[in-house]
């Protein structure tokens, strides 16, 4: 009997064949069944060998790799993962992932597989959010598992599954700012004023030294950022991104409200925090509301569902209102390396300025009827052209409070003029 030239076929005791091959690489691999007939394990054998030299064959030993084995496997290997995202990574995959497939394989995982999981996801009170991130983080490793010649095909594909739809998020007035500037303990005005109006995050605020603030120019320079590890290590690292490591200039009311918090907080060296706790140690983000009294400084603002990332928000529509300002400005100025984000803020900022504008104009026109109209009655007829700040029209300059040097966490304050 002639030998077959690609593959083996063996009866076994039960009387049913088995079909097996060697990979390219030289392992043996064994077909999932056995076969009634020698027949249907050669057309077996032969549709192997031709998904072999046509490019199409995966290594089917790969494919019945557990998935959280794989998963974490992934994420341990992933390139350039923030320390941050890391620990999201592996909370989610203990969390929403590993209670669903715990047992199941790469090669088990179908459409309809993933459907279901997402269905219950959200059936169980998952928010709408943390299934957005646990689907993506699946889709993610199973593209891998595709560019590693494991699987043909992803089976996430649920049209926008992955996509977030946050609530909007409030964004305060320059009243409100300085107002909540003045609700914190001294000790954290100035955090308030420099986090809105440098547009920094948490990690770049917390992580900036006097060496970083240049109060003569009025600027600040963004050179590192700390990152607090779901075991509650603090990490000292590089910002966000490339475009992350910048310099941001401030205005002038924000610079001395600065100059004031150094000299009375903030220690000698070069290297010192600018912004640290009572104790002097760095601030960390997991007793920041505690340490500040921000549920409270909220409340009292009328802004019960403000976050601390909201003064940034806050930083960046207000920057992208700024007239003349470009897309290229803003996203120097927020550490984004795309536009994306930038364009996001000056569409929403025009929306907002339009419906702005129109809604004052009804107001302004109502305010100036009611002027003119007392004016004719005192007058007994002749109309007087009434002053813009008689109607309140003429923005008056806010001020904000900044602290005199001086010992202890006391209430000793002068103003600082925002300017018009």
């Amino acid at each position: 009997m002639p030998r077959r030239a690609f593959g083996y076929i063996r009866k076994l005791p039960s009387g049913r064949f088995q079909a097996s091959y060697l990979t390219p690489i030289g392992l043996r691999r064994t077909a999932p069944s056995t076969f009634g007939n020698k027949t249907d394990a050669g057309q077996w054998l032969l549709r192997v060998q031709a998904s072999i030299l046509d490019g199409r064959w995966r290594d089917p030993a790969l494919g019945r790799q557990l998935l959280i084995d794989y998963a974490r496997a992934w994420i341990d290997q992933r390139p350039g993962l923030r320390p941050r995202t890391v620990d999201l990574y592996r909370w989610l995959l203990k969390r929403h992932l590993e209670p669903h497939f715990s047992l199941a394989t790469l090669e088990e995982l179908t459409p309809l597989a993933v459907r279901r999981w997402r269905a219950n996801l959200l059936s169980d009170g998952v928010t709408d959010t943390m299934a957005a991130k646990s689907y993506r983080l699946l889709r993610a490793v199973f593209n891998t598992a595709v560019d590693d010649d494991i699987l043909e095909r992803n089976p996430c594909r649920i049209r926008n599954a992955g996509d977030e739809k946050p609530a909007e998020r409030p964004i305060l007035t320059i009243e409100q700012v300085q107002a909540l500037s003045m609700l914190v303990p001294p000790r954290f005005s100035a955090f308030i004023m420099v986090t809105t109006y440098g547009c920094l995050r948490w990690g770049e605020i917390t992580a900036l030294t006097r060496r970083d603030v240049d109060l003569d120019a009025g600027a600040i320079t963004v050179r590192f950022a700390y990152v607090e590890r779901s075991t509650g290590a603090l990490e000292l690292g590089p910002p966000k991104s490339r475009a992350s490591r910048r310099r941001v200039d401030l205005p002038t009311p924000v610079v001395e409200l600065l100059r004031a918090h150094i000299d009375h907080y903030t220690a000698a060296e070069s290297t010192a925090l600018v912004f640290t706790g009572p104790s002097g140690r760095p601030l960390r983000r997991s007793n920041f509301n505690k340490v500040v009294g921000w549920e409270q400084a909220r409340e009292a603002l009328g802004v019960p569902q403000l976050h601390l990332h909201d003064l940034r928000h806050t930083g960046n529509t207000l920057a992208a209102g700024t007239p003349g300002t470009s897309t290229r400005d803003l996203m120097e100025r927020m550490g984004h390396d795309t536009m994306r984000a930038a364009l996001i803020y000056q569409h929403a900022t025009r929306d907002a300025g339009r419906r702005i504008a129109d809604s004052l104009e009804g107001e302004i026109e109502r305010r100036s009827a009611d002027a003119n109209r007392q004016d004719v009655a005192r007058t007994g007829g002749e109309h007087v052209r009434r002053p813009a700040r008689k109607l309140g029209l003429t923005p008056r300059r806010p001020e904000i409070r900044s602290l005199q040097p001086g010992a202890g966490d006391g209430n000793r304050t002068r103003t600082v003029s925002l300017g018009s």
